[in-house]
Parts: C-alpha cells; structure tokens; sequence
C-alpha cells in the first residue's frame, strides 16, 4: 500500500483559545473542520518561546542538550561561552527531516527555520530537499524587511542560498504556495513526503490583509477582560477545560475603564488586525488542504497543527511612549491607526489583550506559566480513531518526532546515527494515544523537566512544579494539579509538601542531567535584547549603557510612581 505522507503545520505564538475549535471567536473554519476529523488535545505543552520549541519539535531531544536553551538573541554573554548555549541546532542530534528522507520521503521546509544559518545549519543541510527558509526570529509579513534592528536585512534563504521575495508577498499566502509547489513538483514519483509549514502568523509584526482586518472592527471593543472571560466560558463548553475553571488577573493586565476613548479604539484595533492575521492563516491552510483533496493525497496525509509557544505579549502596553517607537520608527514603520496592519505598518498586541489569547491560562510566551506552555494542537487523518474528541492527557513537543517516525514506519536512532554519537531521544511516541489504544503514554511517575531564563516547570502526572523569576514571579516553587486547575490558581505547595519535595528532586535531576546553567544575576530576557541589538548597532559599551539607561528610564519613572502612596 501507498505510504502515508505527513504535513506539520506550526504557528508562530498562537495563543490556547486562538482557534474556534479551541474557545475563540475568530473565524477558524478550515482547523475547525480538520478538529471535527481529528483529535483535539488540551493538555500539550510546548516550549515557552520560539527557537527551544522548534529544536525539540524536530528532535525530541531537550533543548538544551540539542544546544538551542533559548533563542540566541536572548542569551547572555556569560552563556554564550558554553557550547550547548549558542542557540543554534547542535550537531550531536538527528532532525526528523533527515530520518524521514534516509526512508525514502521527500522533505519540504516552507517558513520560519531560526535554528541557525552559518555552516551547516540551514534546514538544506539538516534534512530538507527544498526549502524556502526565514533564518531569524520573526520579520515583516507584506515585505522583505526585519521587524527588529538587530537585522539589517530579513534573511530569508531557498535551497540553501539567499533568497529575495517575490513583490505581491504575504506571509501566510506565500508559505502556503511554496508548500504546494513542493509537493507537487514530486508527485508523480509516488513517493510519500513530509512538509513543514512553520508560519509566520502570529508572529510580531501583527498584520493583515484589510478585508480581514474589516470582520474584526467592532469585535473588541468591549476589552480584554470580556473576552478572557468569554473564552474562559466558550473552552469550558467545548470540554477543553473542567467546570469551574478559575483564573488569574494577570499584572500585566490594565483598567480598560480606565483608558481614554482614543485609547480603547486604538487597542481594539490591534487586536482586531491579530484576529484577521489568524483567521488569514486559517484561509491559506484551507488552500493547502484543498489542493491535497484534489490531487487525491488528503486521505492518505497524516495533519498535525500546533503552535510553537503560547500568546506574545512583548507589544507595549504603551505603543506611543518614547520607548516603544524607537525599534519600529528606526525601521521607517509607522504605527497610525489608519494603517494599522497593513504594508509599512508595525502591530502588537499589549500584554491585556495577550491575556485574552492565553485564557483562561496564566502568563504567556518567554514563562513558564500554562499560558507560555500549553498550546492548541489538532492531528488528523490514518490511523486517527477518536474523531472529532478531545484528548485530556499530557503530552510534550519531544513528542512530536518519534510519533511521526512511528507513523511512518521508521526506526527511531538510539545513541548514535550514520556512524556518529547523537543525544537519544526523551519523547514518546503518542500514536497509541492517536489510535485509542492508551489513555496516556506518561505514566504517574514520569517527569518532564523545562527551563528558560531562569524560569523552570517540572510535570508529573496531573502536576506541575511552577518557577517564575521577577518581575511577574516570586521567585517561588509553587505547586499545582494542571489538569482540575488548568489556570494554577490554587497553590498546593503547603498542602502537598511530600509531593513538592518529591518534584523538586526530579527537577535538580533534569538541571543535572540536561546541562541546564542558572542565567546571570538580574538577568532580563527584555533588557538582555535590547543590549544585544544596541550592540549590534553601535558596538561601543559605553554609548550602549548610555542608550540602554535612556530607553529604561521612562519604565523606572512610571515604577516609582506606582509605589508612590495614593
């Protein structure tokens, strides 16, 4: 029989309740019917940011042993002098791309790569016959521009080589049509393949066609405390979380009362041109899945949608200060409300309406927190039984690689491949959850380990150990059981403390065992970018401090002034 073929699609910072399937209001047909075909699941967790998802998406092994602990433009000098802290794919592991292409499949890579583009790094050289790749951590989606100034060009890569985009580009539209012209170049040999479509929504810069941002004009306007709450209800109905869900408010979450109309309307249209950008995507993936319908390959396509870390909330909460202008005004992109979305224009969303994509989770992208963690993800197609259910037991994006070589027949590497020593593998195949043979593939007594930044999560059973650093941490082990109390409201460390002790003990394990170093005192992933991109930039220590002390200064006015007594 015809072997099967298999796409991954990944988003880029899709928030838990982004897709209708999964709570939102967003319009999400075509995921919503691949859901109605397939399996939902509710408790998978990924990394918390882009690059140290990515790296265990492909190899199943842990992040930091596969040298990527977190994306490179985040790592701290200090850091960088140790191999496994370059964050770029090491090569002591085996991507699945390769695995899958030494079994006689095609393998196609259409999208974000950020996994390393110097000698050997490229996705042409890890696997992929045909690539069209975006080597940084994000970029425009209308143009071929950085979205940040630690870029001094978009570095976009095909076949392994340079690439210049193609003047009528959009993202997602684009992505999708590399993908199928992959595909389709190598159909007739009948051979199966892979194709990894890693988009770029919703990925800073938020942007949109103008006929989707149109759907989504009124949408918000009653803020993001209405809509967390409305899809903390939808997800409920849905069966994705428990009765009675509780949630946080997160700090990070203003007065929308307390805002000034200007300001309401000009907050509501960010995140409308965000619920364009996804219901966009949803429209190009549609096209995929159409074209596989016509050429007679959906059947017999294994689908597996997920994203590679929770909702963004780097977008200021003050998107006109002194601050939030520079990075995009020195990019020449404007932030007017008329344009808002469209070419030359720089989106966000605040850390509020963040909160509303994470819901009814805590926190987001970069902490460790169910927001930065648990994702959407939807598979479908042969050998999937529970149809149109949803799966409530954990899983881990080191999942994902040996699942798919099962699938496909291929035997996972041990210690060593093509006669080299590589990490071994940590997932676990998921198909016997996928075909209804198991109820879970972890047992109680499994733990799974997670650090970035600092912070850290250890997962055991329906447990999690929580670790979350300043400002929005205690910096405190907390304790809580993540499948009645998805939104870790409830803190069981007191009440549980052999259960605490236990799971700490299982974490030094991991930190030992994975290589993980503590980061430097004061350490910031938020200040750490921008030194790195004030060094880039102007390579002079002193001028950088100087820089740094003035773009810091409006945050450390308005902190005082919030501890002033009222």
């Amino acid at each position: 029989s015809q072997r099967p073929n298999i796409v991954l699609v990944l988003a880029d910072d899709l928030g838990f309740s982004d897709l209708g399937s999964y709570g939102s209001e967003i319009s999400t047909p075509n995921l919503d019917a691949i859901a109605e075909e397939g399996l939902r699941f509710s408790n998978y967790h990924t990394a918390a940011n882009c690059a140290p998802a990515r790296a265990m998406l492909l190899t199943g092994v842990d992040a930091h042993l596969a040298g990527v602990p977190n994306i490179p433009e985040m790592l701290p000098p200090e850091l960088q002098q140790y191999e496994h802290y370059q964050g770029v794919l090491g090569d002591n592991v085996v991507t699945v791309a390769t695995l899958l292409e030494d079994a006689g499949y095609h393998t196609y890579l259409a999208g974000k790569w950020h996994l390393g583009a110097g000698p050997g790094k490229l996705p042409s050289q890890r696997g992929f016959q045909r690539t069209v790749a975006l080597a940084d951590s994000g970029a425009d989606n209308w143009e071929q521009r950085p979205y940040i100034p630690l870029y001094d060009t978009a570095n976009w890569y095909a076949d392994g080589e340079p690439y210049q985009l193609p003047d009528d580009f959009y993202s997602s539209r684009f992505l999708v049509d590399k993908t199928i012209e992959f595909i389709d170049g190598n159909l007739a040999d009948d051979e199966p393949f892979f194709a990894y479509l890693s988009l770029q929504a919703v990925h800073i810069p938020v942007q949109a066609p103008q006929t989707y941002i149109d759907r989504y004009m009124s949408v918000y306007d009653e803020g993001w405390d209405a809509l967390r709450e409305a899809r903390r209800s939808r997800s409920i109905e849905l069966g994705l979380v428990p009765p009675g869900t509780d949630m946080v408010r997160m700090p990070t979450t203003d007065n929308w009362s307390a805002l000034s109309d200007e300001q309401r309307r000009y907050e509501a249209k960010r995140m409308a041109v965000y619920g364009a950008m996804v219901e966009a995507m949803d429209h190009h993936l549609g096209r995929l899945f159409d074209y596989l319908k016509a050429v007679g390959q959906y059947d017999n396509t294994l689908i597996i949608f997920t994203s590679d870390n929770g909702a963004e909330a780097s977008g200021s909460a003050y998107p006109f200060s002194f601050a939030a202008r520079q990075g995009p005004s020195s990019l020449g992109y404007s932030r007017d409300y008329e344009s808002l979305g469209l070419k030359g224009s720089y989106n966000t969303i605040s850390p509020s309406f963040a909160s509303a994509a994470a819901s009814p989770l805590s926190l987001f992208k970069f902490y460790a927190g169910e927001g930065g963690m648990r994702v959407p993800m939807i598979i479908a197609g042969p050998s999937v039984s529970e149809v149109g259910e949803i799966n409530h037991a954990f899983s881990f994006v080191t999942d994902i690689t040996p699942t798919l070589l099962s699938f496909a027949g291929v035997t996972t590497p041990k210690d060593r491949y093509r006669g080299r020593p590589i990490e071994p593998m940590v997932g676990k195949d998921l198909m016997p959850l996928i075909t209804g043979k198991v109820d879970r593939v972890y047992e109680e007594s499994d733990s799974v380990g997670y650090e970035l930044a600092g912070h850290a999560a250890l997962f055991q059973g329906d447990y999690k150990l929580l670790f979350t650093r300043g400002p929005l941490g205690d910096g405190q082990w907390h304790l809580y059981d993540i499948v009645r109390d998805p939104g870790e409201t409830n803190d069981l460390a007191e009440a549980q403390p052999a259960r605490l002790q236990t799971m700490l003990s299982a974490y030094q394990r991991y930190v030992r065992e994975n290589k993980v170093l503590e980061v430097p005192a004061g350490y910031s992933h938020t200040k750490q970018l921008l030194i790195n991109v004030l060094y880039h930039q102007f390579k002079t220590p002193v001028l950088i401090a100087m820089l740094t002390a003035l773009i810091l200064l409006p945050f450390w006015v308005a902190y005082r002034m919030k501890k002033r007594p009222s």
